[in-house]
């Protein structure tokens, strides 16, 4: 990348960056030094940021250029992004600190599938720590950024980039099928999947395809009619995917979300988006823990996952490799079978950079797991980190199920390591490749206080709903949860819903948790997952709710508009029985 860069922006506003979506726009500056998960992060019907723990909550993005350093969180971001530019609540240009395959692949998707963009440049994070403030006004032309007095009177017209065969393959070294699928010989679906997959190649500096094994789609999430558009125009171009498919959770109960009363202006166009993608070829799986399938990969597969906790638990607990990929280009690849060669697909690119200590407090429950993943996320960033003090810790796969998927909320790391307990890191120095820790943190019990407060972030005492199974339960998770609801019932005003995939409810109803938990007054919902959920099956009473998910926590704020307490899951039953959970520190944390 070269850049233009005096040693205060504002008094040379000139910078010049890396492209990454061509284009040209004019608009005043929105900026943040936080990174954004566009899933649960922005509303894509109106531009608002919605992630009330964002700086940038309550702003609208609508026609202004964005300046984030990154994004983070949820695969499902690329999504969101094409919803706004084809509403149009998008923003007119985006600014970042560093690459981010998951916004840039949403433009991406809207220029090559339905030709509409604004364009997306890279400036580095010294250039993005000396931005002008918000309100700037700003002028982006190719990969050129000019601010305040240096804005031309006029935009100049958008020059598309060159997008053909012969453009794409440029230096990547392709095999036969990859040029005949290029050349549209194999599909209108399988050709234009490759030309995605060969932009995004190009934008991480990959120069060869491989095989991946399987797919696991998370595409199939309803954000909009955008999301379904695609999806029916892939079946419309004939696509049929090529390795093992699974689909994650879909936004709603597939079988009976008319029994639920959901509305049919949701449950009718999200049904048949899980259409769109079984007529592709997926299995019938609908979870967003596909690790719990019969189907999980082996240590060193080399996979496309989306969903932003199956990646980061394919990758860290069962060692397979994925990149943590966008909504839409998992279909891609699973399309064509092919992924660009990079990132944690290779050795070098699962090493940890970030050192991070931390003890577990002796009397700690099961809730110290989402809270460090939580908070294990705000420091890492975009860096993989190494975790140690944890090696006489014992985790079991729910406790790093709940870590992972904390941290893929706060973090756009791919993976993380335990020392003595995930599968490449016997010891902290192994993670690191045998190199010094760029930077090395240690986690005091005031900063996972800091972080329980996040989470918990209720006043009121009075709690409506229990919310589990973000992500899906697990069996064992029902095993437990069923031998704290036995011989109760919970409060009648105080709903208690879990989500947890087909199979494992299968399995849980045979071993008899199911009828269990029924007996307490729980419901059970499979198919769909809580950061899909909202009315009716969240009660319209609702003001607090209470999860065990940090996940959860982090986004029903600004997704579903509630309070949240977040407890462990003994805690979350309780509250259930009484309908009341005062906010406070847990006895493990506080003392």
């Amino acid at each position: 990348m070269t850049m233009t860069v005096s040693s205060d922006v504002r008094a040379l506003p000139v910078l010049q960056g890396r492209s990454l979506v061509e284009g040209n726009a004019r608009g005043s500056l929105i900026s943040s030094d936080t990174g954004l998960s566009f899933w649960g992060g922005i509303d894509p019907f109106s531009g608002e940021v919605i992630d009330r723990h964002h700086p940038l909550s309550g702003k609208i993005i609508t026609g202004h250029i964005l300046a984030i350093p990154s994004g983070r969180g949820s695969c499902t971001g690329s999504s969101v992004m094409l919803e706004l530019i084809l509403n149009g609540h998008a923003p007119a240009g985006l600014i970042l600190a560093e690459p981010d395959e998951i916004l840039t692949l949403g433009v991406l998707v809207a220029e090559v599938v339905f030709g509409k963009s604004f364009p997306v440049v890279c400036i580095g994070a010294e250039a993005f720590a000396a931005l002008p403030e918000s309100g700037t006004e700003v002028c982006m032309t190719g990969k050129q950024i000019r601010f305040g007095n240096a804005v031309p009177a006029e935009i100049p017209q958008s020059s598309q980039a060159d997008t053909g065969p012969g453009s794409l393959a440029g230096s990547m070294k392709l095999e036969l099928r990859d040029h005949e699928m290029l050349d549209g010989f194999h599909g209108k679906a399988a050709q234009v999947a490759m030309q995605l997959i060969l932009r995004i190649a190009a934008l991480q500096g990959a120069t060869e395809l491989i095989d991946v094994s399987q797919a696991h789609i998370d595409g199939c999430i309803y954000t909009g009619p955008a999301s379904l558009r695609f999806a029916q125009q892939l079946v419309a171009w004939g696509g049929k995917v090529r390795v093992p498919t699974t689909l994650n959770s879909i936004s709603v109960d597939k079988r009976k979300w008319r029994e639920l009363g959901v509305d049919a202006g949701l449950g009718e166009p999200a049904s048949a988006l899980g259409d769109a993608y079984l007529n592709m070829g997926a299995r019938v799986s609908f979870t967003c823990a596909p690790y719990l399938l019969d189907t999980k990969p082996a240590r060193g597969d080399q996979i496309v996952w989306a969903e932003s906790n199956a990646v980061v638990y394919a990758n860290s607990v069962l060692g397979a490799r994925t990149l943590k990929y966008p909504d839409y280009l998992d279909i891609c690849i699973a399309l064509t079978g092919r992924a660009p060669l990079t990132g944690s697909h290779c050795d070098n690119g699962r090493l940890a950079t970030l050192h991070i200590e931390v003890q577990k407090p002796d009397t700690a429950d099961d809730a110290f797991y989402p809270l460090l993943g939580y908070h294990t996320g705000l420091l890492a960033a975009t860096e993989i980190p190494v975790i140690t003090g944890l090696e006489n810790a014992a985790p079991d796969s729910d406790d790093l199920k709940a870590f992972g998927a904390a941290f893929a909320t706060t973090s756009a790391a791919p993976m993380f390591h335990i020392a003595g307990v995930t599968p490449e890191a016997p010891d902290a120095a192994t993670a690191l490749g045998g190199k010094a820790a760029k930077r090395h943190r240690v986690v005091s019990a005031d900063d996972l206080a800091r972080s329980w407060r996040e989470l918990d972030s209720s006043e009121e005492t009075a709690v409506q709903l229990i919310s589990l199974g973000n992500p899906h339960f697990s069996l064992t998770e029902c095993a437990k949860l069923a031998g704290l609801c036995a011989q109760r019932k919970k409060d009648p005003q105080t709903a208690l819903v879990v989500t947890m995939g087909r199979d494992v409810n299968e399995q849980a109803r045979a071993a008899g948790y199911i009828s269990t938990l029924e007996a307490f007054g729980a419901l059970i919902v499979t198919d769909t997952c809580w950061c899909m959920l909202g009315e009716p099956v969240i009660p319209q009473k609702t003001s607090t709710l209470m999860t065990n998910s940090g996940k959860y926590a982090h986004y029903a704020p600004g997704l579903v508009g509630r309070k949240v307490h977040f407890g462990s899951l003994a805690d979350c039953v309780q509250a259930a029985c009484s309908g009341q959970w005062p906010r406070s520190l847990p006895d493990w944390l506080s003392a």
